[in-house]
Formats: C-alpha cells, sequence, structure tokens
C-alpha cells in the first residue's frame, strides 16, 4: 500500500508543483486561474486512455489470479493496440477544436490565453502519458505496485527540476517564464514512458508482448471493450462534467477561478488514500475473483474502504484547522495575493466535511471496476454530477441563471465559488452513499469478464 501512496502523491505532484510556481513566480491572479484550467486538463488527460487502461488493469489481474502469464501478455498488447488508437484519435480531436474548447471553459481572456498556450505544448506528449498510464495499470494488474511508484517518481522530479529551471532561466537555460512550465511537464512524462518501458520489459514479470500480442484479436478486443467501455465512458461523462463544472467557477472571475485552483490542489492531498486504496482494491478484487476467492474479494474491498474513511476523515480535520496557512503557501504568502488565499481557506473548510462520503466512492468503484463491474459507477457518477452538482452550483453561485431558449432568467443566490463548493460537497456525500448501498449486493462480484 505504501507505493501505491506515495504514487498517487507523485502523480498529484505534477500538476501541485506546477501550481505552487505559478502562485510564486508570478504576481498576478492570471497564471494562478489558467493553471487550475491546466491541472484540470492535465488530470483528465488520463480519461482519454481509461478504456484501454481499466480493462488492463482487470484482465490482467484476472489472467494472473488464474495463473494464465499468456492470456496476460494477450490482454496488454490488445490494450496497448486500442491506447495507439486513441492516442491518434484524440490528436485530431485537439488539432481542430483545442483552442476554441479552452475559450468554452468561460477564463477571462488573459488566462484563457496562457492556458491554450501550455496545453498546446504538452498535447504531442499524448503518446507519452497514454504508455505511462496503460502501462502502469499493466503492472498493477499483475500485482506489482511498486513499478508505478518509481514511473511516477521520475515523472514527477524531471517535471519540478524542468519546469523551476525553464521558467526562471536557472543554470544557464533559456527563461521561458510561463511557458517553461510546460516544457518540464513534456519532459517528465517522455521520462517516464521510458522507465515504464523498461519496466514491462523485464523478463521477470513475464509481462514482455510481442508482436503477436498486439496483433488485432477479435475476441480480445471484444472483453477489453465489455470491460472498458463502461469505464471509458463513464470517464469521459464525469471529465465533461467536472469542466463544465469549472466553467460555472471560471465565469466567476480571475479570484474565484484563482481560490478554486488553489483549493482543488489543497484537497487533492487528502484524497491520496482514497486513490490509493481505490488501485488496491481494484487489483485485489480482480485477482481473488481470477481465483474463485469471492469472499476474500469482498473482504478486501471493505478493508480497503475502512482504512480510506479513517485516513480520510482524519486529513479533513487537519484542513478545517490549517487551511489558512495552506492557502497562504499557493499563493506566495498571504499579502502578495490575500483575496485569492483566504477565499481559498474557506472553500477547503467546505469540502472538509465530505471526505469520508468521497473515500467510500473512491474506493468502492475501485473494487467494482477491479472486478469488471464497471457500470454501476458509471450510473452513480452520472446522476451525481447532472443531478445534484452542476444544477445546484449554478444556482447556489451565480446570481442570475440564464434559462434556455430565451425562457428569460431565474433568480440565484450569488454565492461565488463558494456556492459551487457547497454544491460539490453534497454531491460527493450523495454518491458516496450510494456507492455503499451498491457495493452491500451481490451482483457485482459475480460479472463475467
Amino acid at each position: 500500500m505504501g507505493p501505491v501512496l506515495l504514487e498517487q502523491f507523485l502523480a498529484l505532484a505534477v500538476g501541485f508543483v506546477d501550481k505552487w510556481l505559478a502562485g510564486n513566480l508570478f504576481t498576478e491572479a492570471e497564471p494562478l486561474a489558467a493553471v487550475g484550467l491546466v491541472a484540470y486538463c492535465l488530470a483528465f488527460l488520463p480519461v482519454v486512455f481509461v478504456l484501454p487502461s481499466s480493462a488492463a488493469m482487470a484482465l490482467v489481474a484476472r489472467s494472473v489470479g488464474a495463473g494464465d502469464l499468456a492470456g496476460a501478455r494477450r490482454a496488454a498488447g490488445q490494450c496497448f493496440l486500442v491506447a495507439a488508437v486513441m492516442v491518434v484519435v484524440a490528436g485530431a480531436v485537439a488539432g481542430l477544436g483545442g483552442g476554441g474548447f479552452v475559450r468554452l471553459l468561460g477564463l477571462p481572456p488573459g488566462s484563457s490565453g496562457l492556458a491554450a498556450r501550455y496545453l498546446a505544448i504538452v498535447f504531442p506528449a499524448l503518446p507519452c502519458m497514454a504508455v505511462v498510464f496503460v502501462g502502469v495499470a499493466v503492472l498493477r494488474g499483475a500485482g506489482d505496485m511498486t513499478s508505478g511508484l518509481v514511473a511516477m517518481t521520475v515523472v514527477n522530479l524531471v517535471n519540478a527540476s524542468a519546469s523551476f529551471a525553464l521558467a526562471t532561466g536557472l543554470g544557464g537555460l533559456p527563461r521561458l517564464g510561463w511557458d517553461g512550465l510546460a516544457w518540464g511537464t513534456v519532459a517528465g512524462y517522455a521520462c517516464g514512458a521510458a522507465c515504464v518501458i523498461w519496466l514491462l520489459s523485464r523478463p521477470s514479470r513475464g509481462l514482455r508482448t510481442g508482436p503477436a500480442d498486439w496483433a488485432p484479436r477479435r475476441d480480445e478486443l471484444r472483453r477489453v471493450a465489455r470491460v472498458g467501455t463502461p469505464a471509458g465512458i463513464d470517464a469521459l461523462g464525469n471529465a465533461a462534467c467536472h469542466l463544465t463544472f469549472l466553467s460555472v467557477v471560471n465565469r466567476l472571475g480571475d479570484v474565484d477561478a484563482a481560490a478554486h485552483s488553489v483549493a482543488v490542489t489543497i484537497e487533492s492531498l487528502a484524497f491520496l488514500p482514497g486513490s490509493a486504496f481505490a488501485v488496491a482494491a481494484a487489483t485485489l478484487a480482480g485477482q481473488f475473483l481470477g481465483a474463485r476467492d469471492e469472499p476474500r474479494a469482498r473482504r478486501s474491498v471493505w478493508q480497503a474502504a475502512g482504512v480510506a474513511v479513517v485516513l480520510m476523515a482524519t486529513a479533513g480535520g487537519l484542513f478545517l484547522l490549517a487551511a489558512e496557512p495552506l492557502s497562504a503557501w499557493f499563493t506566495g504568502g498571504a499579502g502578495q495575493q490575500p483575496e485569492v488565499a483566504a477565499l481559498a481557506a474557506r472553500l477547503v473548510r467546505i469540502v472538509a466535511l465530505a471526505q469520508p462520503s468521497l473515500a467510500l466512492l473512491m474506493v468502492l468503484s475501485g473494487g467494482l471496476r477491479g472486478a469488471g463491474a464497471t457500470r454501476p459507477p458509471l450510473v452513480v457518477n452520472f446522476v451525481g454530477l447532472l443531478v445534484i452538482r452542476l444544477p445546484l452550483a449554478v444556482l447556489l453561485a451565480w446570481p442570475q441563471v440564464p434559462l434556455p431558449a430565451g425562457l428569460g432568467t431565474l433568480s440565484g443566490l450569488g454565492l461565488g465559488v463558494r456556492g459551487a463548493w457547497l454544491a460539490m460537497a453534497a454531491d460527493l456525500t450523495a454518491r458516496g452513499l450510494a456507492m455503499l448501498l451498491i457495493f452491500r449486493g451481490r451482483s457485482w462480484s459475480r460479472t463475467v469478464v
């Protein structure tokens, strides 16, 4: 569990470093608002590969649990093949509409332009991201939790050092300012991809794929699609809803957007245990079900969820006590951007109480996905985001809500970004309880993959 927890921290730290640099190297709110949008996009770029990576973890885990390494290699090869197709499709979509997409998210022109420049530099590194995310999923499915830590350590160390050096011109390098943050991220993922390729190629793991494993196999591709498609739709829908939520916040101005960016980064530290235990729950559920041991599969997920709830509740309590100094640290000190720091601290306190429910949502969803039951999380997430979070966020955050088809406006509460975060907390609580009810049932552990 320790390696997975550290890996999740390092994965978050890619955006974490950029936010700290933006808040401390620049004195305006624009870069911090822009890096918040960028962080959302970087967090959701892996969504492109959720279909092959979720299928890779579930199918490789089942094969390894059944002692079928040849089947694990075939599943891995087919998942990498699907990921390669996803890279081509995503590249075409970005080339046709990337700039318009950034403008659609509602930031003012200055910060929107910065975000578009950053993403234009980073997007060509998508093949490297594919190797990192799908390759680490294959290793996790095989029970290797340490290799993901190694890969993300490489990504983050290179990203942090290269971003700082290129932004500031350290050591005689060109002083690229804002663009240096993006080039550092590219360098980090390129080195991380090289590391994952090396880890997968080790003969001792038995996961080295050959040309025969990559050759399209209709039956294997059907399995990948059956397991991965609901998870892919879930992830894409989640990304679309979260980006819509971000656009609700961005339309409140740079200060609210910057405070949202800082608060999301702080909150992300709290759900690190949830991410780590979700990975463990997915791997154990898949392997135990592959070995036809349903009771141990269920018990392992319950244990992971219980520990995650305790850890995330503790983190929420710490946030209630230390919201101000944490927010000030990300903004170069409370005196540099006092309005942003004070507002971010209020947001952190709002979501602190929802951490136990978020832990249940993350870990139980992970357990279901590892078992191949990817449809229930899809339904819960869509209902929570579309029925609770987005409508409630608009009503609480905006003073006036325009109705579609020119039907006039509806009066909102005008609470600004605080209203949006109250909606977020309500949504997380509802979805966590829904996942608890679903997991108590029996059907998920008998899913055929």
